[in-house]
């Protein structure tokens, strides 16, 4: 995949100031065409404005700020909502806490050359998980439910891809 193809991970906040500063470095270093938005719900602890002081020295960080804790998943449709408005040839998710490791971030890119959607999950042969009971039931649930019956998996661990019904 061309390094000029952009790429955005959008990485919802809510009290992350802790392991912002760590993440996003790890998150950019992947591949030179990577930016990340940071979509913060007005987090106590600062979040937000760390986040447009990292934005501020790096114009591969973007930062949208809303104005109160209003959940992952609409977190998520806003910044899908926002690259869509903009260049952005993948879109990719990830939370801000550590649970998804940023070094995935290329086997997803290369498994997209060859299918439309690709999906992770942590309970693919090689993954782990450390989720509770309820977020495990949820994670299978969604796994079983969201995932089309012609999907293989993809080399490394977690990554799951799926090959949409029209060609590439």
């Amino acid at each position: 995949m061309p390094d000029k193809e952009l790429t955005l991970v959008v990485m919802p906040t809510y009290n992350e100031r802790k392991n912002l500063a760590a993440i996003l470095p790890l998150v950019l270093a992947q591949r030179e065409g990577i930016h990340a938005l940071v979509v913060d719900d007005n987090s106590p602890d600062g979040t937000g404005e760390l986040a447009d002081e990292l934005a501020a020295s790096d114009e591969r960080i973007h930062v949208l700020h809303r104005p109160g804790k209003l959940g992952l998943g609409t977190a998520y449709i806003a910044g899908f909502k926002w690259a869509l408005e903009r260049e952005y040839e993948y879109i990719l998710e990830m939370d801000s806490d550590f649970s998804h490791n940023p070094e995935h971030i290329s086997e997803f890119l290369m498994a997209a050359q060859e299918y439309d959607l690709v999906l992770g999950s942590r309970y693919l042969k090689g993954s782990a998980t450390g989720a509770g009971c309820w977020r495990a039931s949820t994670s299978k649930l969604s796994l079983q439910r969201g995932i089309p019956s012609r999907s293989r998996p993809r080399s490394g661990p977690g990554v799951r891809a799926s090959r949409s019904a029209r060609s590439r």
